[in-house]
């Protein structure tokens, strides 16, 4: 029998040669479907990788959803930095690879402007190699993502005292555009023609079942709704708002993670293509956790653009969800006309830590796809994140300089407080879930005032640390605010305290949980402070008996306490705290380590409250007065077991587990303190951009 003998070296690259052109005219349309089936030539990068195969330290990611996911098409992302070249020779050395285990892959999309790394369809069977390859951080598995949606919420949105006067719409953000990403819209309807861009961006997937009519009016009507919630003439928040409509939902309202993600990429390109004003991103989708969406939104909002996204229609915890679990999206939740969370059906709006306020998603009153004078009623989180989109962007219209962190503090300050029946929330999520509903700032309605004027700060949940001994919990600020005071929660009150301490060239709040432990949160209070000097002052454990710890440094003031136990018994001794009388410095006990957060900044002053009660108490609370902020929440402990300290709004919060014991003395008293402060820096500032 003849062999064939080993083909010539030459004839390889007579046949590149001859595809040069094709290949090459590829590569140079980066904007368009990036499509390249690899011949499995031998070549130098390969070679040797495949001689000595590289270890993995990627990881990979799928949908906790099982019918959410999209296997056979993957999200391949490359390590921040990776350079476009790098990103074409990590693809073509997959499709290499894999063609000589006798697959095909085709490369659909590759990525840069917001995170390097490449959309290809292959076989799971090839994750290995690829998880193998240089540069890959990690591969995430498409998956699907959804439309939110199954005139009070004008009235709602509106400042309580102008409620009572007949409503005028603003017409403001006309100086800002907002993207909207959803399904097609009926850009001739009479509510928003004019003010609605449709552009020729388009990636959807195909509509499940064969029998499915493409009908017009159900292709638009998702999208055309919520153009209307945000800028529509007679139901829009945002009256003089434009918008750009991409369209990543098919007609069933069903997109993908790699779509939204190639929207996301189409708004970069064009911002930087060519710069404009603010940008509002609304994203009134969810799909399950992602990683890969998530960072597309951090690297965007890192750019200026304000996203605002849809917490999601499931009566579940946001923070399972993407884009709402994205720290720095803006996640917004729906009530109804009576500030309730919405029911619908046997779901309804998502909830917990990743969810920044809630706003207007039952029965909204919005342009409807039917006709071009038609409205329609619709639900959900969708319709409540398009409310918010349209405050922002009124926002911005007035102070076109706000950056995110100070946008996201003015509608959480002008938020109505404590409207939200929280029984409707499960039990472990009630302490978590803010208890705002947005409304519009008196300056966007006209009246004159600005949004500044005060020490505006929130309140930043960590994630659950989980109830092993060791295990800690980390919460840190965001771009453009400051960490002014550390303390944590745990429903079993078995904790190890917490502390401030540098990471990564960051300040963030660790919590630690304790031996018995059910987990612990770490509870950041995070502010907005111009020109902020800060530093932790410590006194170590072995201190004396009660070790101090003040405020070092010329002109700083006390701002937060904090106590870290090494130990486990740490039941009798107590927390640390400020004194009313010692105003600059914490006060603990033997056996812990104090800390002190101390800042400096221009007009920034404040002082101690504190409020004890000498008998057992589920909860004990203290308020700063009005024009003073909560920048400090901490409790002094006695018999009964405390479960933490938090800040709500301007009100420090103690919580102690049940105890019904009684004759405790004034010592074992229970105590919530507060440190409170104000900033004429912040003052000053809003003066100068009137």
């Amino acid at each position: 029998m003849r062999t064939r003998g080993p083909a010539p070296p030459w004839w390889p690259m007579l046949l590149l040669l001859l595809l040069g052109p094709a290949r090459a005219g590829a590569q140079e349309d980066e904007d368009g479907d990036y499509e390249e089936l690899a011949l499995a030539f031998p070549s130098e990068e390969d070679g040797p990788a495949d001689a000595a195969p590289h270890v993995p330290t990627a990881t990979f990611h799928r949908c906790a959803k099982d019918a959410w996911r999209l296997p056979g098409t993957y999200v391949v992302v490359l390590k921040e930095g990776t350079h476009r070249g790098q990103t074409e020779r990590t693809a073509r050395r997959l499709q290499a690879r894999a063609a000589r285990r006798g697959y095909l892959t085709t490369v659909l999309r590759l990525f840069h402007h917001l995170v390097p790394g490449f959309l290809v369809k292959m076989s799971g069977d090839l994750l290995d190699l690829a998880l193998r390859l240089p540069h890959v951080e990690y591969i995430e598995e498409d998956s699907s993502v959804f439309a939110q949606s199954v005139p009070w919420n004008l009235e709602r949105i509106l400042p309580v005292r102008y409620q009572a006067e007949e409503y005028s719409a603003p017409s403001g953000g006309g100086l800002v555009e907002v993207y909207l990403l959803d399904t097609s819209v009926q850009s001739g309807h009479r509510e928003i023609q004019g003010r609605v861009t449709v552009t020729d961006f388009e990636s959807v997937p195909e509509e499940d079942g064969t029998r499915f009519h493409r009908q017009a009016s159900k292709c638009d009507s998702h999208g055309t709704h919520l153009a209307g919630v945000v800028s529509g003439r007679d139901a829009g928040v945002a009256k003089g708002a434009s918008l750009r409509s991409l369209r990543v939902l098919n007609c069933q309202g069903k997109g993908t993670v790699s779509s939204t993600l190639i929207g996301l990429e189409f708004i970069r390109k064009s911002q930087l293509a060519q710069p404009v004003g603010p940008l509002v991103v609304l994203l009134p989708l969810a799909g399950g956790y992602s990683r890969t969406l998530n960072a597309a939104c951090h690297h965007l909002a890192r750019v200026g653009v304000v996203l605002v996204a849809a917490a999601g229609n499931f009566r579940d915890d946001a923070c399972l969800y993407s884009p709402a679990s994205a720290p720095e999206v803006i996640t917004v939740g729906a009530t109804n006309a009576q500030d309730q969370p919405v029911t619908l059906g046997t779901l309804g709006t998502n909830f917990g830590r990743c969810v920044d306020l809630f706003a207007p998603g039952e029965d909204i009153i919005g342009a409807s796809s039917d006709c071009s004078t038609c409205f329609v009623s619709r639900s959900g989180t969708s319709q409540a994140a398009a409310h918010v989109a349209g405050i922002a962007a009124m926002m911005l219209t007035a102070e076109p300089e706000l950056t995110l962190a100070e946008l996201r503090h003015r509608l959480i300050h002008f938020s109505a407080k404590d409207v939200i029946n929280e029984a409707w929330f499960p039990e472990d999520q009630r302490v978590l879930t803010p208890n705002l509903v947005a409304t519009l700032p008196p300056s966007t309605h006209g009246a004159g005032e600005q949004g500044g004027g005060r020490l505006l700060c929130r309140t930043l949940w960590s994630a659950h640390s989980g109830p092993t001994r060791a295990a800690t919990a980390l919460a840190h600020c965001a771009p453009g605010e400051e960490l002014l005071s550390c303390s944590s929660f745990s429903r079993s009150g078995k904790r190890r305290g917490e502390h401030i301490e540098a990471l990564r060239g960051r300040r963030v709040c660790l919590a630690h949980n304790a031996f018995g432990g059910e987990g612990v949160y770490a509870v950041a209070r995070c502010c907005l402070l111009p020109r902020a000097n800060c530093s932790v002052h410590t006194a170590p454990a072995g201190a004396g008996l009660e070790p101090r710890v003040h405020c070092h440094q010329q002109d700083q003031v006390l701002t937060g306490c904090s106590t870290h136990w090494e130990a486990e018994d740490f039941g009798a001794h107590r927390w640390s705290v400020p004194r009313s009388g010692e105003p600059s410095q914490c006060v603990g006990r033997r056996a812990a380590s104090v800390h002190a957060s101390c800042c400096r900044a221009p007009g920034l002053e404040c002082r101690v409250r504190e409020r004890a009660v000498p008998q057992p108490m589920k909860q004990v609370t203290v308020a700063c007065e009005d024009g003073w902020t909560l920048t400090g929440c901490s409790t002094l402990p006695g018999a009964s077991l405390v479960l933490g300290a938090y800040a709500v709004d301007n009100t420090c919060v103690v919580r102690s587990s049940d105890v019904k014991a009684v004759g405790r003395t004034s010592e074992e008293a229970v105590a919530a303190i507060a440190i409170c402060c104000r900033s004429q820096a912040s003052e000053q500032v809003s003066l100068e951009r009137q």
